[in-house]
């Protein structure tokens, strides 16, 4: 999907005009002092969760796969993309949030770090019959944004 492959958070950072990414780490530019890491799909679980002891098949019953992830401070931060062109599946799944986050509240807990869900939408969720599950995304503690994620929501 077009959508997909355009919004990869490794590129925002790479495209940056403050921040550089020597390998999965995030850099300020003008300090060059790190400022977070990015974990995409499978690195959560190995450089993450498994480079520091942890074992998630203690935690949860099934690996999740974020589309990204970036540790900042204390708080790692998720960020799934959806896109959709026409009714389907997807409507469901954005209702998911909820449970999505508290996996990976599970997952981090033993290293006391929190977690920010975000989702990042085309414009296809404007459209006012996604008012109500955009509303419950946001009382659950969860996040949305369309096309980009402001990288200061992020914590940086």
């Amino acid at each position: 999907m077009e959508f997909e492959r355009s919004t990869e958070l490794r590129d925002a950072f790479l495209e940056h005009p403050r921040y550089a990414l020597h390998g999965d780490t995030v850099v300020d530019r003008a300090t060059t002092l790190p400022v977070g890491v990015l974990f995409e799909k499978n690195k959560l679980y190995k450089n993450l969760l498994a480079a520091r002891g942890v074992d998630y098949t203690q935690l949860v019953s099934k690996r999740l796969l974020p589309d990204g992830a970036v540790l900042v401070g204390g708080t790692l931060y998720i960020i799934e993309k959806k896109f959709q062109a026409g009714s389907g599946s997807v409507d469901e799944k954005l209702q998911t949030c909820h449970f999505k986050k508290r996996q990976y509240e599970k997952l981090v807990a033993p290293l006391g770090l929190r977690v920010q869900f975000y989702y990042l939408l085309n414009d296809w969720f404007r459209d006012p019959s996604y008012r109500d599950v955009l509303e419950y995304i946001e009382e659950v503690g969860c996040r949305y944004f369309f096309k980009e994620i402001p990288l200061e929501k992020l914590g940086l």
